[in-house]
């Protein structure tokens, strides 16, 4: 009999007064998956993120984690997921060691159990030689690795993550995904991140894209990029929108204008390049061919670029 998901949220709405922060949300996330919640700011990621890690209640829907209901056994799901915040929850004036065993503490962790376990992270998360180290004196990368650590002590089926690589620099982004695909093989912990990166979610198993309180695609990162329909063309031009619809008009094609750039997508664009600069002489300044990225999933899903709803919110 195949298990229950780790995750299962089934029409979940939130409101904040007035602002609706989800909408009728479902899905379900599988017991052993990296699984990436992405979307711009205000896109509902962090209230998802409040929700499941049981800091808020529900108002709409049913979620169930490992089994539990988020309703009625919230204890019981606590005791089962390790939470790591975007906002730091380390006592700087206390060493790695510290930390950790603060945590444990709230766990009931004591004697060889706390012994191994403490050995077993410090060791994971490459801490081993700054385990007396107060944090205040880490660098950004050594405190995630800190934190991981933390919310790890207790043996968590389920990690949910917060926006963990904030304030990181690419190395110590690439070293923290190192990390967590580590903690996945060697404990099939379930891990559940929220970011505003669409590039941070490539090396993810399934990826949800969250847009105004909704998942608008899930899936795994290359059926996403299929989903698109070809190759992503962009052209610039000093009239873009009357540019646009001669295109449409000429070769019947589905284009539009975005932030002043006019983009379709066509298989083999390469072959595009030549028929639309012969097609309209003197009036394409640029025009670029490339394979589809996420954010061109998002643009097909939504009609808006990424950043531009993280502008605006």
């Amino acid at each position: 009999m195949k298990s229950a998901p780790a995750i299962d949220v089934d029409g979940v709405s939130h409101n904040y007064g007035q602002r609706q922060a989800l909408q009728d949300m479902s899905v379900q996330i599988e017991r052993g998956e990296i699984f990436v919640l992405v979307g711009p700011n205000g896109g509902g990621k962090t209230t998802l993120f409040r929700l499941l890690s049981t800091l808020i209640p529900l108002q709409h829907g049913e979620v169930s984690l490992l089994g539990h209901s988020l309703r009625t056994e919230p204890g019981k799901i606590r005791r089962q997921i390790g939470v790591v915040f975007q906002a730091s929850s380390l006592d700087k004036k206390l060493t790695v060691r510290e930390n950790i065993r603060c945590q444990a503490a709230l766990y009931g962790m004591r004697g060889h159990d706390l012994r191994r376990r403490e050995t077993e992270m410090l060791r994971q998360m490459g801490l081993e030689d700054r385990s007396t180290d107060k944090v205040e004196t880490l660098s950004g990368g050594l405190r995630r690795r800190a934190e991981l650590a933390k919310g790890m002590i207790h043996e968590p089926q389920l990690l949910l993550l917060d926006e963990p690589s904030t304030g990181l620099d690419p190395g110590a982004r690439s070293d923290l995904w190192d990390y967590l695909s580590r903690v996945r093989k060697e404990n099939s912990t379930t891990i559940v991140l929220t970011s505003h990166l669409l590039e941070e979610a490539e090396r993810a198993d399934r990826i949800g894209i969250l847009n105004e309180g909704s998942i608008v695609a899930l899936d795994t990162p290359d059926a996403l990029r299929a989903t698109v329909g070809g190759d992503a063309i962009t052209i610039e031009a000093d009239d873009p929108e009357q540019l646009n619809k001669s295109i449409s008009e000429r070769f019947q094609l589905e284009s539009r204008v975005l932030d002043g750039t006019i983009r379709l997508e066509q298989p083999d664009g390469h072959q595009w390049i030549t028929r639309l600069v012969e097609a309209f002489p003197g009036q394409i300044h640029s025009i670029t061919v490339g394979k589809p990225t996420l954010e061109d999933v998002f643009i097909e899903k939504t009609g808006h670029r990424f950043w531009q709803r993280q502008e605006s919110t």
